[in-house]
């Protein structure tokens, strides 16, 4: 394992792991090791003397999610759609380093996100699949866009039962809204509050993107109209 002389340095982080599907808390990262990444169940660092690979470490709470990612990667191992992991540890694996921006930072940035992203992240979707995955929990901050293709990334919950909807539901939203955004910088207040109220309405059942599209609407003329 040539990233073993790290593996110190990746026992010494502290982390919180919070419920409710927050991020998880740095309580504290030892030097050099860099931050790149923050989920709910685990960060993402890289050493500086490694600049080709990451590591993702989990709470000890979510250990069973570095399983459960592990075994997806192997499955997923030789696709170009997908992060290439190298090995694990008790509470990390080792991914390939993978450059790009995520959907959700291209939407904060006004960076275009062009239709052969949608096409290429369906491709994975098919590739997992075929592999005896179940391609789920894709959402914007797990797609990158690299060098105008995409590149998906977190697929610990691919060894899951069931369908959460939420690429459908972004798929859908791409075609009827994202021709009025396209190349326009998104407020990550406005992200945040979509994201919540995707959530409420998603939880409340018989969920549909045209009604969310059509409430969500109103509520931001709303606040417009107040301010």
């Amino acid at each position: 394992m040539f990233w073993k002389p790290v593996e110190p340095l990746l026992e010494q982080i502290e982390l919180e792991y919070n419920p409710e599907n927050e991020p998880v808390t740095v309580k504290f990262l030892p030097p050099p090791l860099k931050l790149i990444g923050v989920g709910t169940d685990a960060v993402v660092v890289q050493h500086p003397e490694y600049r080709d690979i990451v590591f993702k470490v989990y709470t000890k709470e979510r250990v069973d999610a570095k399983e459960d990612e592990y075994r997806a990667y192997q499955r997923l191992a030789g696709s170009p759609y997908f992060a290439v992991c190298h090995g694990a540890g008790d509470r990390y694996l080792v991914l390939s380093y993978e450059e790009g921006m995520t959907l959700y930072d291209c939407l904060v940035q006004g960076v275009n996100i062009p239709e052969n992203i949608i096409d290429e992240v369906e491709k994975a979707r098919q590739y997992a699949r075929s592999v005896g995955l179940n391609p789920r929990d894709i959402h914007l901050k797990n797609v990158l866009l690299q060098d105008g293709h995409a590149k998906l990334i977190d697929v610990s919950e691919y060894v899951k039962p069931g369908n959460d909807g939420r690429w459908d539901h972004l798929v859908q939203a791409y075609h009827l809204y994202y021709p009025y955004i396209a190349g326009k910088k998104i407020p990550i207040w406005m992200m945040e509050m979509v994201k919540r109220a995707y959530y409420a309405q998603k939880a409340a059942g018989n969920f549909s993107v045209q009604e969310f599209g059509r409430q969500l609407l109103n509520a931001l003329l709303k606040k417009w109209m107040k301010n």
